[in-house]
């Protein structure tokens, strides 16, 4: 893959949610949401605040899906950023 975000955007890849409560029931993929955690790939010139290989925590309804190589990716402004997960 080698897609480089312009400006302030930022490409990233879903951090899948745990598939099972805390008491032990498993959750079906088709009731599962998308997650809203991701593991950040490629950072634009003008991104400060986050680095590669951050998760972020962001806006449910944010950024644009793209397909790259046969994997779903996120492309996000730097201001649909939430948080840093330390």
């Amino acid at each position: 893959m080698n897609f480089k975000p312009l400006g302030d955007r930022l490409l990233v890849e879903r951090v899948e949610e745990e598939n099972t409560t805390a008491s032990g029931i498993i959750i079906p993929d088709s009731a599962k949401e998308k997650p809203l955690k991701a593991k950040v790939l490629a950072i634009g010139n003008d991104v400060d605040d986050v680095n590669i290989d951050d998760i972020i925590v962001f806006g449910k309804y944010t950024g644009t899906e793209l397909s790259l190589d046969d994997k779903e990716y996120l492309v996000l402004e730097v201001s649909d950023v939430l948080g840093v997960i330390a």
